[in-house]
């Protein structure tokens, strides 16, 4: 349960499993997660009760801090992968994210021009129609879908109250396809509740959404890193190849990291 917080706006660049050589974006603050989730194995922690923080990193300070490390790079002739928005929670929950995601693309082409803009996002902000139009601006739109089923992504991921899975569900299909779907598989238990998506129910479920989809591909990933929650596992990799084989079969390329 060794969790950490980014300590800065701009950190790496860094080798992802799924990213390639990333630089990492942090619009959320440094001293807390800030997020619209609890997932119980998220590598920063769970999500603090209360409003208490030091605020969100400004549109110029972003612009600065991400411009001045793209032009030490591009001077070092240093390569780079992509310019992932990641950090200590949710980015889309920053208010000022479609401008800033406009820019970073504006940075992008001038130093960088061949690396990939992502985002990893849980999803839950795409009904809104400024952050849904700025998603559609990434070269790699990632949204997390742990569950199809709504008790166990309520197991899983913890979301607010006000969250609805169906809503969700459709703010996806008007992507049209253009996103990557990101599902991390695992199993154990935590306060005496039993969570695990990788049951025939669970799979099977989530296959059917993914048919109706039909997002460009999808990653397939399990646990890695310390956790928020003791007592859960992550499932191996032949578990995760037999999961991508059965996507395989809807046509739908995966992305296989365990």
């Amino acid at each position: 349960m060794a969790t950490f917080l980014f300590d800065d706006i701009i950190f790496g660049p860094v080798w992802s499993r799924r990213l390639g050589e990333s630089l990492g974006i942090n619009l959320l603050p440094k001293n807390r997660k800030i997020c619209n989730f609890n997932c119980v194995y998220c590598e920063c922690g769970l999500t603090p009760s209360g409003n208490a923080f030091t605020g969100f990193p400004g549109f110029s300070e972003v612009r600065e801090r991400l411009k001045d490390k793209l032009q030490q790079m591009q001077s070092k002739g240093e390569y780079l992968n992509s310019i992932t928005f990641a950090g200590n929670g949710e980015p889309t929950l920053h208010p000022e994210f479609p401008r800033i995601m406009d820019d970073a693309i504006g940075l992008r082409d001038k130093y960088f021009p061949n690396a990939d803009i992502a985002v990893l996002s849980n999803a839950t902000m795409i009904t809104n129609k400024n952050i849904f139009t700025a998603l559609q601006k990434a070269d790699m739109n990632i949204l997390k879908l742990d569950s199809v089923i709504e008790e166990t992504l309520h197991k899983i991921n913890c979301p607010k109250s006000n969250f609805s899975l169906n809503n969700m569900l459709d703010a996806m299909k008007l992507f049209a396809g253009k996103m990557i779907i990101q599902t991390l598989f695992f199993r154990g238990s935590y306060n005496g509740l039993l969570v695990d998506n990788t049951t025939e129910d669970e799979v099977g479920s989530w296959l059917s959404v993914l048919d109706v989809l039909r997002p460009q591909y999808v990653m397939l990933y399990s646990i890695a890193r310390d956790t928020a929650i003791k007592g859960i596992q992550g499932i191996g990799q032949q578990e995760l190849e037999e999961i991508a084989r059965r996507v395989g079969l809807l046509g739908i390329r995966t992305q296989v990291t365990p």
